[in-house]
């Protein structure tokens, strides 16, 4: 049976991520197949997109925590709808996975992951007795899938999204295998450098996978053609913009062709030349050095940004949530629509949302599913929407 990297899209910013998770793995030349999961709400014109990058894009229902109290401590009401990310053992047509969240960004081949064994993840950097969920191996199983599910009905999740649920369902990650503990390296935290700044200057040109923590995505900023001006060699956000605009420039030679002609479809990507990492030996002098830099077409041009056409207006991330996608007008899944509870209590809510609370969902095909009518509750107060459009 073969093995894949998978991957998961619920709205258009995570489908532009996923984009370019899957062209990275493409240009470092995997031998593995590449796989897609994505919400119902995910216009048809955008699966196309998907496709000319992806082996199979699946199309599966989207599960929600709705546990608002967890999720308002951890000050992401987005995260409820990463239980999604459970259907990844449901692909049993394939031996082993290799999950990457659409916001991380590859840097080199990967497959060695492969040699990993289930529940193979890097430590999370708030709390590195637990694992990451952005980037972890695992093993397709339909059983494995209807433990996950009965353990997020009978105890939830502690912090209200995936990496709660999988950290306790896999509860000894951190003491039983030490080969399951994947270095930093494959799930490197782009906004945790300032906590061990001289750490990334001496280890970071090996970093493998970037992962973009945090509400804020490469998707929500714009490209900085000055991203060094002002800001010492030692400043965090120095070395945070070079990997953003890696970001973009990795975007743009999937959608460097649709740039130069009109399209019906905003959002529908087509190939074009994969670039190069130009390697960069390590300089002591320089925490800038472990970003990978210059970057270069196959054909010898210099990918230079102001060569390029100018980024879409990065997609706005309001104050407290995030709303519509700026540049496609379609609503983003998973904001707005949980109710803010006392952050000082962290408590599972005794209550689901009333049916006056649930928002209906438009028509379009990228609308926001929460409050769904095909939405159900389930015991602990998560709830799964059926694929099925009403």
């Amino acid at each position: 049976m073969p093995e894949a990297f998978v991957t998961l899209a619920t709205n258009v910013g995570y489908c532009m991520g996923s984009l370019v998770v899957g062209k990275c793995l493409r240009r470092y030349g995997t031998t593995r197949k590449l796989v897609v999961m994505v919400s119902p709400n995910i216009s048809a014109a955008t699966r196309l997109s998907l496709e000319d990058v992806f082996d199979e894009v699946v199309v599966v229902d989207v599960l929600d925590s709705r546990d608002r109290a967890h999720l308002l401590c951890l000050g992401r009401p987005d995260l409820g709808i990463t239980f999604t990310k459970l259907h990844c053992w449901t692909l049993t047509q394939y031996s082993k996975c290799v999950f990457l969240d659409a916001d991380t960004l590859v840097l080199g081949n990967v497959d060695e992951l492969f040699e990993r064994e289930e529940l193979s993840a890097a430590p999370d950097a708030g709390w590195p007795d637990c694992f990451n969920s952005g980037v972890f191996v695992f093993v397709p199983s339909l059983a494995t899938h209807t433990q996950l599910l009965e353990q997020a009905h009978l105890h939830g999740s502690f912090d209200g999204g995936d990496q709660g649920l999988l950290n306790s369902f896999f509860s000894d990650w951190a003491i039983k295998d030490i080969s399951k503990h994947l270095p930093f390296i494959y799930n490197l935290s782009a906004n945790m450098l300032y906590t061990y700044l001289p750490a990334f200057c001496k280890y970071g040109h090996q970093a493998k996978i970037v992962h973009f923590l945090g509400k804020t995505k490469p998707w929500h900023l714009g490209y900085n053609q000055q991203p060094t001006s002002g800001l010492p060699s030692w400043n965090s956000n120095r070395n945070l913009q070079r990997y953003v605009n890696l970001w973009w420039a990795e975007y743009y030679s999937q959608t460097q062709k649709l740039s130069e002609q009109p399209s019906e479809h905003p959002s529908e990507l087509r190939d074009s030349a994969p670039i190069q990492h130009v390697p960069v030996q390590e300089d002591a002098g320089a925490c800038l050095s472990a970003v990978p830099a210059p970057l270069q077409l196959q054909q010898g041009r210099s990918v230079s940004p102001l060569r390029m056409t100018p980024p879409p207006q990065s997609l706005e991330m309001d104050s407290k949530v995030q709303g519509e996608d700026a540049q496609t007008g379609s609503p983003s899944l998973g904001e707005g629509t949980l109710s803010e509870s006392p952050a000082s209590s962290c408590q599972q809510p005794q209550e689901v949302l009333s049916e006056s609370e649930k928002v209906t969902a438009s028509d379009s095909d990228d609308s926001d599913w929460f409050g769904d009518p095909g939405c159900r509750h389930w015991p602990g107060g998560w709830s799964h929407r059926n694929g099925a459009r009403q």
